[in-house]
C-alpha cells in the first residue's frame, strides 16, 4: 500500500519540500513522513503523516497542508 508519493511538495505557505521515506515509529507504530527543506540550511525533518495530510484553514478556506508538485 502505498502511504504518500515520494516527491516534491509545496506547503500552504509557499516552501517546497521533497518527501524522502514514509516510515514508523517505532514505539507508536504511527507513520511518519521524512522529509527535506529545499531552501535555507536544507534540514531535515519528520512530521506525523495525519498531520501532512491534513487539511488547513488559509484566508479561510480550506487547503491541503502539504501539496504534490512533481
Amino acid at each position: 500500500m502505498e502511504l504518500l508519493k515520494i516527491g516534491k511538495y509545496k506547503h500552504f505557505k509557499g516552501n517546497e519540500y521533497k518527501v524522502l521515506y514514509v516510515a514508523k515509529d517505532s514505539e507508536t507504530l504511527e507513520y511518519m513522513v521524512v522529509y527535506q527543506a529545499l531552501y535555507g540550511d536544507y534540514g531535515i525533518w519528520v512530521r506525523p503523516l495525519k498531520m501532512w495530510n491534513e487539511k488547513v484553514l488559509k484566508d479561510g478556506v480550506e487547503v491541503s497542508r502539504f501539496k504534490f508538485i512533481e
